[in-house]
């Protein structure tokens, strides 16, 4: 220590870095406290609170004024300290609003789309598989959804339907090495598949066995391989002739790329075409006007607060509502003839994950009436047609 860093260790804090310091000085021990105040005093750190746009959290940490090894390597440490007191504060405040603000990070830069971003925002909190198709025209944003999804979610992989063979889904092999393919990568998390409709139908095996079962094999050479797939699937896909044309119900589903096997294993399947040109003009001004920029901090920490809240196992589905989801299904499943899907026992199976998720996003052990509200709601816009029956 030079004599200079010493003199500067026995003067007083200035008014703002007593202000500054009394902020995290409750999160640290008796030595790290000290050692904190000699380095704010000899200008080698500095206490920094930002708000983490565009969420409504303040984060405080520590950032390193010091360019030594030394000190970046105890900022480092100090901030984990902090940063572990701060997300305890800042989860409980950021779940009141968790639906609403967790959107804003999911395809910042795709305007609109607002019950598709929540599908997939609860499809991150579920602890059982959900999964969805982005179905639709080409050119509206659903890869950079599932480019997004992957980023927020802590276990992910991503492949191209066009590139990903039914071994290759199931194990990647590399010499007498057998490895994980794309589905076991994602066990316990999320597998995002970007344009299903050009895998070969006799690659889809795996895909059925994950998406049903939570597990892949593999045989080569008199062994038998076994790997935990347990994911729940984000998949897009593009209609046979590449864009939607028509206007009834009878047209669309000759488009559809998928039979009934493997589109009755989604739970959800939104279908997504271009906007028209009231709505374009609509984004224009929107982009026009301005987005504000996610920041990483903003994709870390709803990261972290997606893992926190994953740990929740055991969310409650109180019996008040089973007649009421019945009920729901029934009068959807009245309406098959107007959709492009079959609706099945699944779809309430589908539900009651999706309200148990909506709580789980929330912190929140029991199901809550706002969460089946929020399942319909989702579950209602996924069966929605654009220019058809949206009434």
């Amino acid at each position: 220590m030079s004599f200079k860093e010493l003199i500067a260790a026995f003067r007083s804090f200035s008014p703002e870095e007593k202000k500054e310091f009394e902020k995290i000085e409750k999160y640290l021990g008796k030595n790290d406290k000290l050692f904190v105040r000699r380095l704010i005093k000899q200008k080698k750190i500095a206490i920094h609170e930002s708000k983490i746009h565009p969420l409504d959290v303040i984060e405080t940490s520590v950032i390193c004024l010091d360019n030594t090894k030394e000190i970046n390597n105890y900022v480092k440490e100090v901030n984990h300290v902090i940063a572990e007191h701060f997300d305890s504060k800042n989860f409980k405040k950021f779940s009141i609003n968790a639906h609403e603000e967790i959107i804003k990070v999911i395809a910042p830069g795709i305007v609109g789309f607002n019950n598709v971003k929540q599908a997939v925002a609860l499809q991150l909190f579920a602890k059982e598989h959900i999964h969805i198709l982005l179905l639709g025209d080409p050119g509206t944003g659903k890869t950079k959804i599932l480019e997004s999804a992957c980023e927020l979610q802590s276990i992910s992989s991503m492949g191209l339907g066009s590139g990903t063979s039914g071994a290759g889904l199931a194990v990647t092999v590399k010499g007498k090495e057998i490895m994980k393919g794309l589905l076991p990568l994602a066990d316990q998390g999320l597998c995002a598949i970007d344009e299903l409709n050009l895998m070969k139908d006799d690659s889809r095996a795996s895909l059925y066995n994950a998406m049903e079962s939570g597990f892949v094999s593999y045989d080569k050479g008199g062994h038998h391989y076994r790997f935990d797939a347990r994911i729940s699937v984000l998949a897009t896909a593009n209609p046979k002739k590449d864009k939607f044309t028509g206007k009834t119900i009878e047209a669309l589903k000759k488009q559809l790329p998928f039979d009934s096997a493997l589109l009755s294993r989604f739970y959800l399947s939104f279908l997504i075409r271009k906007h028209s040109v009231e709505q374009f003009e609509e984004i224009s001004k929107k982009i026009i006007s301005g987005t504000k920029k996610i920041s990483p901090n903003s994709i870390a920490f709803v990261k972290r607060y997606i893992v926190e809240a994953n740990k929740i196992d055991n969310v409650t589905l109180p019996k008040h509502f089973e007649q009421e989801i019945t009920k729901f299904v029934s009068s959807i499943k009245s309406k098959e003839k107007d959709l492009l899907t079959e609706i099945s026992p699944r779809l309430i199976v589908g539900f009651v994950k999706l309200a148990k998720a909506s709580a789980r996003c929330g912190l929140r052990k029991i199901v809550l009436a706002e969460d089946v509200e929020l399942a319909k709601q989702v579950i209602t816009a996924s069966y929605k047609i654009p220019g058809i029956n949206e009434e």
